[in-house]
């Protein structure tokens, strides 16, 4: 009987170092403001707003027509109103949110041919088929196949209309937030009254964005930070008259200190480095805040060599922990698996907030270690949420869903940057797999169980040091002793394959030798198991001699 054919495995890709963050935010607080400010900042944040709407509503409509001869006209027409820096902020910013919305229309774009494909595939199979090679099978009933063909019809007609408009360079965007803007249908549901609402809608579409400059004074003309946190703003040309200040501006009562990286941000604005800042409200509790954020530049490129030196700590993520166990430069697990748990329920806010404490507690046990280096997976779930492929089992996709990926690798990037520590990021193909076949039963003991997830990180963490994930095992027993020395199954070329030839002992061998030889001969191995290995010596009884 022929053996059936295995499936072939995805080519593994090498293990690279992730590129740290670009850029620096920081927050902080203003407190004291005089009432004559917050009426000034609603002034400036409305009128600059209603013009960033005008600007992105002519981006939007010259779509694909856009060029720098279309800027340039915009820019002139926003400056008449405004300044020449306000406009620069105001198209600039407008900008990116096109282009935003233009690869965020094209990722919708691929998740609908994804899930078209799909449900393309399993109508093409006889009903109650089941599925091979980690493909889903045909429905279960008539029934279902009959929606999943009306499911199907309006996949295709939404494509059709995603794609038609990105051809012709049109985009869905809103400023203040599409999410915002669906709770006004509903306020009952959002738990808000409507006088609420439209204090958060108005404080969404504020625009009080400045771009810093280098070489302009304090990194920026427009919304001004000095040393010691006092804050000016630029006012545009028809709110002049509200200026207190020379040359237009407005000083606010309030100052800022910046608690967090408030050095460096000095260090920049002292020597007149671009600086970004961006004034916003909070409505719930009424407090302004002023951003201020700047790109970094020649960051250093730790080389991954150096980064395996002390070993790393391999990380699995799943939907409520990170499973983390340190190895060696050798690949072998070194102390206990750590678990850090955080709950991914409720607000966004929480959201983050638990994040960030899980990856804290990480750090700060990578830092007591002493390795240079945490091992993730490049993990993408995109083409694995969609219900198309698999159906009813909606467990599971709320499952994968819910493993923050994106937001976690982001986080850690930043926090690793900030300890002085590396990221080396993994193929995820294959670790939980391997490393539950491979390491699950040796590392588990009748007291300390060890999960799947906690040795998805010891494969992680070796596939990251270059290693096999498999661990050596152990040779036939006859290939344990001198029949033919220690084997195993990842000896490379190099390495000692068998026990030594014996060396010679000088001295005599029989009683037939000269008189003035030596008559000594070498002390006999102990037979005590203590001493065998500290003080052997090989000796060799004379042959008897015979007639």
């Amino acid at each position: 009987m022929a053996e059936p054919k295995r499936k072939p495995l995805r080519e593994i890709a090498r293990p690279f170092v992730a590129d740290g963050p670009s850029g620096v935010s920081i927050r902080d607080r203003l407190g004291g403001l005089a009432p004559e400010d917050d009426t000034v900042l609603r002034l400036v944040g409305e009128h600059m707003g209603h013009l960033a709407s005008r600007d992105l509503a002519a981006r939007c409509r010259d779509g694909l027509e856009h060029s720098t001869h279309t800027w340039a006209a915009r820019k002139r027409e926003l400056t008449a109103q405004s300044s020449s820096r306000w406009a620069g902020s105001v198209t600039s910013n407008t900008h990116d949110q096109w282009g935003l919305s233009r690869r965020a229309q094209w990722a919708h774009l691929q998740s609908l041919a994804a899930g078209i494909a799909m449900l393309r595939h399993r109508l093409s199979l006889p009903v109650g088929e089941r599925g091979s090679k980690g493909k889903p099978g045909g429905y279960r009933s008539q029934h279902e196949w009959f929606q999943k063909t009306r499911r199907l019809a309006i996949l295709e007609g939404e494509y059709e209309h995603v794609r038609t408009m990105r051809e012709a360079g049109r985009v869905s965007v809103v400023r203040g937030g599409r999410r915002l803007l669906k709770q006004r249908h509903n306020l009952t549901a959002a738990g808000k009254p409507e006088t609420q609402w439209r204090a958060e809608w108005d404080a969404a579409r504020w625009f009080l964005t400045a771009d810093g400059e280098c070489g302009k004074r304090y990194g920026n003309e427009t919304i001004r930070v000095t040393p010691d946190g006092e804050i000016s703003v630029k006012l545009p040309a028809p709110l002049a008259h509200l200026a207190n200040a020379q040359h237009g501006r407005y000083t606010l009562a309030a100052k800022v200190t910046f608690p967090y990286r408030g050095e460096e941000w000095r260090d920049r604005i002292t020597s007149n480095q671009a600086v970004a800042y961006r004034i916003h409200l909070n409505t719930a509790s009424g407090r302004w805040y002023l951003d201020a954020s700047w790109t970094r530049k020649d960051l250093p490129v730790i080389p991954l060599d150096a980064l395996r030196a002390d070993g790393v700590i391999g990380v699995d993520t799943g939907a409520d922990h990170l499973a983390a166990w340190r190895l060696d430069q050798y690949g072998n697990p070194v102390g206990q698996p750590r678990r850090f748990d955080y709950d991914l329920s409720g607000t966004a806010t929480h959201r983050d907030a638990q994040l960030r404490h899980a990856l804290t507690r990480l750090l700060h046990w990578a830092k007591t270690t002493g390795v240079q280096a945490i091992a993730i997976e490049d993990l993408d779930f995109t083409d694995s949420k969609t219900r198309e492929k698999h159906g009813r089992r909606k467990r599971f996709r709320k499952l994968i869903s819910g493993i923050p990926t994106g937001k976690l690798r982001a986080r850690l990037l930043s926090m690793c940057t900030q300890a002085g520590l590396g990221v080396i990021a993994v193929d995820p193909a294959y670790t939980s797999m391997w490393g539950a076949e491979h390491w699950q039963k040796p590392l588990s003991t009748p007291r300390r169980p060890v999960s799947r997830h906690q040795v998805a990180g010891v494969a992680i963490g070796r596939r990251a040091l270059g290693h096999r994930i498999r661990r050596r095992t152990a040779p036939p027993r006859r290939y344990q002793s001198d029949a033919g020395g220690y084997r195993t199954d990842q000896a490379r070329p190099g390495d000692r394959g068998r026990e030594e030839t014996r060396p010679r002992i000088p001295g005599p061998r029989t009683r037939s030798v000269p008189p003035d030889a030596e008559r000594t001969r070498a002390t006999r191995t102990s037979k005590t198991a203590r001493d065998v290995r500290s003080a052997q010596v090989w000796a060799q009884d004379s042959p008897l001699l015979t007639d």
